[in-house]
């Protein structure tokens, strides 16, 4: 099997690094404080992680794919981190910031393109799917690292907040991408192991498993539901829901932040 790819299909975009160059200017306008509006700061600093994770997870399905055996990925332009040679950058990206705007949920967005005929055996086809939602549980991680390694000493109260809520996102963005949902990456999981009968059945619901899986969320008792599991999972990890509710709170900067998120 070769993986072979021209050395122009690998290089990292200059639009990547350009979002993580806004990414790393905002955060450290919010650990010091820089910045006059320190919402704004947040808001540009979670919304470029956001979209730097985004990025991270579909060049994992990109990676993982070349790898089990898709040679076309790296003609695509998925291999350059660059949101906008994704299969459809409104589902990708676009969409996704909107729901962080509208509800403060890391909602999924849209796969890269893979040619699974290409790909032989359940397991690669399965760890393709996964290779994604297993990417927002790295970020999360790496969120987290300060609270659960008590390392938070000296960290800006401003950039702890945000900290908190970008690890917000990542582990919804995790959880509910593994959801069985066609569409989702978790139903990519099993698919494989299902039978042709019932993958042709479920079929015409793919496009719909997204939407579908926002609707649900807009139910009061499914969305406190969600959100108590969410916080309890974030609480294990030391990230408190007063954190990331102020990190919400700071993020929305054209709202005036309540004061035990400014006064802290």
């Amino acid at each position: 099997m070769t993986t072979a790819t021209a050395r122009s299909d690998r290089r990292i975009s200059p639009v990547f690094l350009g979002i993580v160059a806004v990414m790393a200017v905002a955060g450290w306008a919010v650990w010091t404080d820089f910045s006059a509006n320190t919402g704004l700061a947040v808001f540009l600093f979670v919304t470029a992680g956001w979209i730097v994770s985004l990025c991270l997870h579909e060049y994992a399905h990109a990676r993982t794919a070349l790898h089990g055996g898709d040679i076309s990925i790296g003609a695509k332009g998925y291999l350059t981190l660059n949101p906008l040679k994704y299969t459809h950058a409104l589902l990708s990206i676009v969409l996704p910031v909107l729901f962080v705007i509208m509800g403060g949920i890391g909602l999924p967005g849209g796969a890269v393109f893979i040619e699974r005929n290409r790909i032989h055996g359940r397991w690669k086809h399965s760890l393709i799917s996964a290779a994604g939602p297993l990417t927002n549980v790295l970020f999360a991680i790496v969120c987290t690292a300060p609270f659960w390694l008590d390392a938070l000493d000296g960290v800006p109260m401003a950039f702890r907040f945000a900290l908190a809520f970008l690890a917000l996102l990542q582990v919804t963005a995790a959880l509910l991408n593994f959801l069985p949902v066609p569409g989702l990456d978790g139903y990519g999981v099993i698919e494989p192991w299902l039978s042709y009968g019932v993958r042709r059945q479920v079929e015409p619901f793919a496009p719909f498993g997204l939407l579908a899986v926002f609707g649900v969320l807009w139910i009061p008792e499914v969305n406190v539901a969600f959100f108590d599991a969410i916080h309890g999972l974030l609480n294990v990890l030391g990230v408190s829901e007063l954190e990331n509710y102020c990190g919400y709170q700071l993020f929305r900067f054209w709202q005036e932040a309540p004061e035990l998120c400014v006064s802290r």
